[in-house]
């Protein structure tokens, strides 16, 4: 027993190691002179400095741009991903039709197809409905794998709830929308929040969608940071530094509502005896 908690504990500080140490490691590095990054031994005694990230922000190649548009195309895909997932997850959790199962496999399997299988038909629908290079067919694009999960897993999570609770709300003379609103939707606000994370990390990281479908203008953080690797050279200090920018705001997220995304993750888990 002591020594299966010991292996375990063993393991959990090797994974926190190799997520964080990495982690770190850009920081400090988004923080060095550039002559301490470039040094052909590590340097861990320095004094730190912004000029990598007044870089990023001044001259005609300034990041707030990019940063804008990651913001737009991520937060909007996800507003609207959540709120159509919640609302038919809903309906397809409380429902009762033939071929259900079928249906609700189906969703889901337009989330498990790869990006590239993906990429040309869209490429065709937005040069046709001129939303290719604009943000809005990347909000569009970043939708068509977002919405699939979010109604799945809402599904799952007000599939979990009982009826009974809406039935004795239905009882009392309430309608079908105040019971999913004042009864089922605050007891899923985990499950909403877990969900909001899962894609908005999905939209805020890609690169796929974007390098294909963004245009000069609607270019997101991650084709930014792809920018300064050319052929010739590796700007490390910007590079550390707008993965810092890139990886902050989630973490900070997460942190926000690590309560509820715990809470969701775990939802609707069986445990045994």
């Amino acid at each position: 027993m002591n020594g299966g908690r010991i292996g375990g504990k063993v393991l959990l500080a090797v994974v926190l190691l190799w997520t964080i140490v990495p982690l770190l490691w850009m920081l400090m590095s988004s923080l060095k002179p550039q002559e301490d990054i470039t040094s052909t031994t590590p340097v861990l005694a320095f004094t730190p400095t912004l000029e990598h990230y007044k870089a990023l922000f001044s001259g005609g190649n300034s990041i707030g741009s990019y940063a804008v548009n990651s913001i737009l195309a991520a937060g909007i895909s996800t507003l609207i991903a959540v709120g159509l997932g919640t609302l038919a997850g809903y309906g397809l959790a409380r429902s009762n039709f033939r071929g259900k199962d079928h249906v609700a496999f189906w969703i889901i399997s337009t989330r498990m197809a790869p990006i590239a299988a993906a990429v040309l038909p869209l490429f065709v629908i937005f040069r046709a409905t001129h939303l290719l290079g604009t943000t809005w067919g990347l909000i569009v694009a970043y939708l068509s794998f977002n919405l699939p999960f979010a109604i799945w897993i809402m599904n799952a999570f007000f599939a979990d709830l009982p009826p009974s609770l809406e039935e004795a709300a239905l009882v009392d003379g309430a309608s079908r929308w105040t019971a999913f609103r004042k009864i089922a939707l605050p007891l899923v606000l985990p499950g909403v929040a877990t969900t909001a994370i899962l894609c908005l990390v999905f939209s805020w990281n890609d690169y796929a969608f974007a390098s294909t479908f963004s245009g000069p203008d609607s270019q997101t953080l991650p084709i930014a940071a792809s920018q300064l690797v050319t052929q010739t050279e590796i700007d490390w200090g910007q590079l550390t530094a707008i993965g810092t920018i890139v990886v902050a705001p989630m973490i900070v997220i997460g942190l926000i509502v690590r309560r509820w995304l715990v809470t969701g993750l775990t939802l609707g888990a069986v445990t045994g005896e």
